[in-house]
């Protein structure tokens, strides 16, 4: 809800005005770019040892300063964002569940289990 207390700049609703605030808004908007772009890359080679994984690597790292620049984020403004701060923690845990299951090649992990390998059946 915008009140008369609310800055708006080109119509988008900027929430506070603090140079801390929006120095954390820009750094999380790039590893959030970042994120996105290296996660796709990781997403669409094929799966196993190099362009795979290293981009995976990457992604992972991107994701981690998405995470720790939303957590500040949300802590500067706990009553309005404590829900962003909960699916944040839930996607960076599922994010290092799944690297920790990689890295340890755990027998039980469906993830080493490939789309491109299963055949139709016709």
């Amino acid at each position: 809800m915008i009140d008369e207390n609310t800055t708006v700049i080109l119509g988008i609703p900027i929430p506070s005005t603090d140079p801390a605030f929006l120095t954390i808004v820009g750094i999380h908007v790039l590893f959030g770019l970042a994120a996105v772009t290296t996660g796709a890359v990781a997403m669409l080679s094929r799966k196993g040892r190099g362009r795979h994984s290293s981009w995976g690597a990457i992604y992972f790292w991107c994701l981690s300063g998405v995470f720790a620049t939303m957590s500040a984020l949300s802590f500067m403004r706990w009553v309005e964002n404590y829900h962003l701060f909960i699916l944040g923690a839930l996607a960076f845990a599922s994010a290092y569940f799944g690297r920790s299951a990689a890295r340890r090649r755990w027998q039980q992990w469906p993830g080493f289990i490939s789309l491109a390998r299963v055949r139709p059946t016709s």
